[in-house]
């Protein structure tokens, strides 16, 4: 009972026209059918002068809608004496309301479902002596080295690293993966995943609000508060569908020299499956995007997926799996292989680079223990310099190095491979050579995109040109662009035709392209936040195949979304053809036309399946792993370095 008071409460113009209109059957019925009509015609009167006070307004910010339809439609049926029918489309155009509501908490399932799972307490533990206390507190005021513990089947508040010797977690609601995941002492636990059967201790390393899970629900809520194409779309069809109504029902009035047919004609001319069926098939699809580890910014980023025409990719962590292999130290002259590699590991402690990544990895396998810098700063694109016990170091691109060490010398590589290099003390030190082999899907995903109506693909990267080269051709991609600045990417990226332009990158240095471009897909499973904030959409499991999967979702959900108005449209149209005869009379026609309004909802609903993506040859592009070569050795083939 409460239940239905509330609901009741929620729409209060349905529960007022339900209670109208129960009364105005009572008064008929008892032979009071002057008093029923005066009750209904004052109460839709009311109805018509509100409605008209928000077409002005919004004819007042430009914006002119389908609801003069029904505004005609109620006059007209109160001028014939039809007050009944006028009631019923009251009823109507407030139940759309509640059906579209309905339906977009359908269509919004998966979303919220991510809402719903945000967490909100952890458990910290403090040990005193051998004692181990356990205190509940807020997720939020979890600081960066608390101890957690995550008991079975709870979400792992924060982000954090695993103490337990061996765990178990879900992490589908992050990255889509869909098996449970195995994690090791020492390893990344994200927040927002789901522990297994066994407790487990999780040392904090992050905040809350700085943690996965949050980002993801910060996408999330924007998601839902954005304005969709909707209404874009409803505007394309109001004028022609409002002038064509209109002309049907004043050639059934002139033909016939019966003005009840005009009335008869437009109660089936009523907008609600214009103005529902497309905001549920946008939700739908950004329902299904969510589910498939996407999240999408809004339903006008779902349209411009759809019509996507030419795309472009940054390389490296991109194009390429983004774990860069040491592969060669070649030292200059006075110099130690090992001396170079541990003063470059060094300063790259302070680089947030992926190159930088794979450089520590090499030192730490090799045992090489690094040191603190007294004083370090990245250059962003370019490289990092550092005081590390009293030297100059400097890492980075050979042009950086080389304003910086004039002696600096370029070293020949193999297609693919990048290189670090290395200055100390104004004096070249030697460089350090990497390869990033290519995504297995990352030629799938070129391929796909080129056979589904991108006309253009192109790379924007700023690695060296052989590298990118290398890279390119490995995957497919012929039109390529090389040690790029992100100024430049972004300049490149606003020339790219045909449009709309799709980006896809995930470093610090592609935020500025995926903000300027049409369409901003942020690779966020492994991506800097800057990435992820100013990108359209995120891309939360570690797989180029989402941005072709994107883009299948776009296009099936804008294809929803107009065959949902157009049988909508072909609907009203229709019966009001059959109308113009007198066959239907209004009080039927206005029923009919509910049963219009469910056609095109229950369609658009389809946008949150369809067709299941397959990205075909996904997987038979890899390549194998990077080369090695002796330290103090250099591939033979002249090329210049990566950033």
């Amino acid at each position: 009972m409460r239940r239905v008071f509330g609901l009741l409460g929620r729409y209060p113009v349905i529960t007022a026209t339900v209670l109208i209109g129960a009364a105005v059957l009572i008064l008929e019925s008892s032979g009071q059918a002057q008093t029923a009509r005066w009750i209904a015609t004052v109460y839709v009167s009311v109805v018509v002068v509100w409605t008209l006070v928000g077409m002005i307004r919004d004819v007042l910010r430009g914006h002119v809608g389908l609801d003069v339809l029904a505004v005609v439609a109620m006059v007209a049926t109160l001028a014939v004496g039809e007050y009944i029918a006028a009631l019923i489309i009251v009823l109507m155009l407030s139940g759309g309301e509640a059906l579209e509501d309905y339906a977009g908490r359908r269509a919004k399932r998966e979303l919220t479902a991510l809402l719903d799972r945000a967490p909100q307490t952890a458990h910290v533990v403090r040990r005193v002596g051998d004692d181990e206390q356990v205190r509940d507190v807020p997720a939020d005021e979890v600081q960066v080295g608390d101890e957690l513990l995550v008991r079975p089947a709870e979400v792992v508040p924060v982000d954090g690293t695993l103490l337990t010797e061996e765990g178990s977690f879900d992490e589908s609601s992050i990255t889509g993966e869909s098996l449970p995941v195995t994690r090791h002492a020492g390893q990344e636990v994200l927040s927002g995943a789901v522990n297994g059967s066994r407790a487990v201790h999780v040392r904090a390393v992050k905040r809350s609000a700085d943690s996965q899970f949050q980002q993801i629900v910060g996408l999330v809520r924007d998601a839902q508060e954005s304005r969709a194409p909707v209404v874009r779309l409803a505007d394309r069809f109001a004028v022609p569908f409002t002038a064509i109504s209109l002309v049907i029902a004043g050639a059934a009035w002139g033909l016939s020299g019966d003005s009840t047919r005009f009335a008869e004609v437009l109660v089936l001319a009523t907008p609600c499956p214009l103005l529902i069926a497309a905001p549920v098939a946008f939700l739908g699809g950004l329902s299904r995007a969510a589910k498939a580890g996407i999240i999408v910014k809004g339903g006008s980023v779902i349209e411009q997926l759809a019509r996507v025409k030419s795309a472009a990719f940054d390389k490296t962590g991109t194009l390429t799996q983004g774990h860069p292999v040491l592969v060669g130290v070649a030292p200059a002259p006075g110099f130690d292989a090992d001396e170079v590699l541990a003063l470059a590991a060094s300063a790259e402690q302070y680089s947030s680079h992926v190159l930088a990544d794979g450089i520590r990895r090499a030192a730490h396998d090799r045992g090489i223990a690094l040191r603190p810098a007294a004083e370090a700063h990245e250059a962003a694109t370019n490289g990092v310099t550092a005081q590390i016990e009293g030297r100059a170091v400097v890492v980075g691109k050979p042009s950086y190095v080389a304003s910086l060490a004039p002696d600096t010398t370029r070293a020949p590589l193999r297609p693919g491979q990048a290189a670090a290099y290395v200055a100390v003390d104004g004096h070249f030190a030697g460089v350090l050579v990497l390869a990033d082999d290519a995504r297995p899907e990352s030629r799938a995903v070129v391929t796909w995109l080129r056979a589904h109506g991108v006309e253009r693909v192109a790379m924007l990267t700023g690695d060296a040109a052989p590298t990118a080269d290398a890279i390119a051709a490995e995957v497919g991609i012929t039109d390529v662009h090389a040690e790029l600045l992100p100024a430049e990417k972004v300049h490149l990226a606003s020339l790219m035709r045909p449009r709309p332009v799709l980006m896809v990158g995930d470093g610090v240095n592609d935020a500025p392209v995926l903000a300027a471009a049409d369409i901003g897909i942020a690779m966020g499973a492994k991506g800097s936040t800057a990435a992820g904030d100013a990108a359209d959409a995120v891309i939360l499991k570690d797989s180029l195949a989402k941005v072709a999967e994107a883009v299948h979702i776009g296009r099936h959900t804008l294809r929803v979304a107009f065959t949902a108005i157009w049988i909508g449209i072909g609907l009203s149209i229709g019966l009001m053809l059959v109308a113009t005869t007198g066959v239907i009379p209004a009080v039927v026609g206005a029923l009919v036309q509910e049963l219009v309004d469910l056609t095109t909802i229950l369609y658009a609903l389809r946008a949150l399946g369809g067709e299941r993506f397959a990205l075909d040859g996904a997987g038979s592009a890899g390549s194998p792993g990077p080369a090695r070569v002796p330290d103090g050795e250099v591939p033979a083939q002249r090329a210049h370095a990566a950033e």
